[in-house]
């Protein structure tokens, strides 16, 4: 069984719709990459996954129970957790407050996350908006994993930072594959990052998933058919 499953999902926004017929799986402990180009429904279907938009029609489960009709704050109980496309710290929060507040039993404690990134152990009582974009960013990623998820939802998390950031940040991610058992679904515009750490993929054209696979088998054609500019 999948761990998160999305089934024939239509989205809208008002009377626009944004997703048609999207289907998604997402196994145990697998990378799962979420590809396309910029507007064609990736942060949509994450908005539903966390129940942050409600799908019109089709059926969201995670760990075989339905979703679909759930509060967002239940499905992050339940144990999906999101690192949101712009960081979205709490700015007047320390950094040990930002991680506090999200903050459930298990594994995940402040010990664990600062030593994924021990910069934030050295920042831990600086304000979330005294940091640097690339530490805002781990801050980002040590809160959603606070919260013990088993599920880590990863919008766009390299997106503006400098090159020497993003090289952190992926191999924190490829730590995360490597050492533990979460599952990941990472969106990112870079294939070569991502072909180090996914090991599927999915990608979506115009809000419908048109090609589904082991990322090994994505080739040139199809990566310039549905992700060439």
């Amino acid at each position: 069984m999948s761990l998160l499953q999305l089934s024939r999902i239509s989205a809208f926004y008002g009377a626009s719709q944004a997703l048609f017929d999207m289907n998604l799986s997402l196994e145990e402990g697998q990378v799962l990459a979420l590809m396309g180009r910029n507007g064609m429904g990736k942060s949509t279907t994450v908005k539903v996954i966390c129940r942050l938009l409600r799908a019109r029609d089709g059926e969201a489960r995670f760990a075989g129970q339905d979703i679909g009709g759930l509060p967002p704050h239940r499905v992050a109980q339940l144990g999906i957790g999101l690192v949101p496309e712009g960081r979205r710290c709490f700015a007047t929060l320390t950094v040990a407050e930002n991680l506090l507040a999200a903050a459930r039993p298990g594994a995940w404690d402040f010990a664990a996350v600062a030593a994924l990134f021990p910069r934030l152990a050295e920042r831990r009582d600086q304000t979330a908006a005294s940091l640097s974009g690339g530490e805002q960013q781990m801050l980002a990623i040590g809160r959603a994993l606070m919260t013990n998820p088993r599920l880590l939802i990863l919008d766009e998390a390299t997106e503006g930072l400098a090159p020497v950031v993003r090289q952190e940040i992926w191999a924190a991610i490829a730590r995360l594959k490597a050492e533990t058992g979460l599952a990941i679904l990472v969106i990112d515009k870079s294939i070569r990052e991502l072909g180090g750490v996914a090991d599927a993929a999915v990608i979506v054209e115009k809000g419908r998933s048109v090609w589904q696979g082991d990322f090994a088998d994505l080739d040139a054609q199809t990566t310039e058919r549905y992700l060439g500019v």
